[in-house]
């Protein structure tokens, strides 16, 4: 049976995986990229960590599926932006050097885009044609899938959706821009707007203060929902999914996040965009990306 080496590469560490082409899940494990600060440059190590995870596995993968953070030119199989938070991470060359390593085909694509097709594949999304995910983290990542294809533009770096702006005059970004969906709807966003205060210093503990009834926090989730609410309606008049998927650790706060986002986001949009609309928390987490990686190959 044919197996997919899948790489899933973050700012701080890779996930990889072996996936076979029945979509089943035959081991995974997760080494850091940041382990010296960068002075190994992220490629080495994930070439390094891979060689040695295929030995110890006596694997020989079919294909490489890579999910990697930052711009990717899914064409080229080249990192092509960061914002410069990675140092010497732009620029990497994933699929020329994993191919010449390893002999086998090598797909890469951005880790968003990745997370919504394994979704799409493994996931909540399967056998829904059209997707709009946004997973919130330290920032706002998402993509798009579309009549069953994921949307990926000229240069294979459409699904920015952390960010178009809600606010021309508003809060610088880390991209240079104001405004952007990003600074009011991720989690850092949201324990920003606590100001510092005691007991409200993640987004951990304003929602465990949140489950108590606890009125600061509440008005907290209440101001924070309602900034994601304005993005997804705004991104729902664009694409008309059928299913909005969230994303991110805080998925699972059905009670607190996903339900109150849910009824403002069926309220807001048009009525003919609220027809058969759905949105739920994605299924697979963290598992997402290597997901994803090994859908590049075996999605139908």
């Amino acid at each position: 049976m044919k197996t997919i080496l899948t790489l899933d590469v973050g700012g701080t560490a890779v996930k990889m995986g072996l996936i076979r082409e029945d979509g089943s899940l035959q081991s995974k494990r997760e080494r850091s990229v940041s382990f010296d600060g960068y002075r190994t440059p992220i490629l080495q190590t994930v070439i390094r960590e891979a060689e040695a995870y295929l030995q110890e596995e006596d694997a020989s993968p079919a294909g490489i599926g890579v999910s990697a953070t930052g711009q990717v030119d899914d064409r080229e199989g080249v990192v092509i932006g960061t914002n410069g938070a990675i140092p010497g991470y732009e620029g990497t060359p994933f699929r020329r050097a994993l191919e010449e390593r390893f002999g086998v085909p090598v797909r890469v694509q951005n880790d968003a885009n990745a997370a919504v097709l394994g979704e799409c594949y493994a996931g909540r999304g399967r056998d829904v044609a059209d997707v709009l995910m946004v997973t919130l983290g330290t920032g706002v990542g998402g993509g798009v899938v579309s009549g069953g294809r994921l949307m990926t533009g000229a240069r294979g770096i459409a699904g920015e959706l952390g960010h178009f702006q809600l606010d021309p005059g508003g809060e610088k970004c880390t991209c240079g821009r104001r405004g952007c969906f990003e600074r009011y709807a991720s989690v850092s966003a949201l324990v920003r707007s606590a100001g510092g205060k005691r007991g409200y210093a993640n987004g951990r503990e304003i929602f465990s203060r949140a489950a108590e009834d606890d009125p600061t926090a509440l008005a907290l989730l209440s101001d924070w929902i309602g900034f994601i609410a304005a993005g997804l309606i705004g991104l729902t008049h664009i694409f008309n999914p059928s299913l909005i998927l969230i994303g991110g650790g805080v998925s699972t706060q059905e009670q607190l996040l996903i339900a109150p986002l849910r009824e403002k986001v069926m309220a807001g949009v048009m009525p003919r965009f609220a027809e058969g609309l759905r949105l739920e928390a994605a299924m697979l987490g963290n598992d997402a990306g290597i997901y994803g990686a090994a859908a590049l190959f075996l999605r139908p």
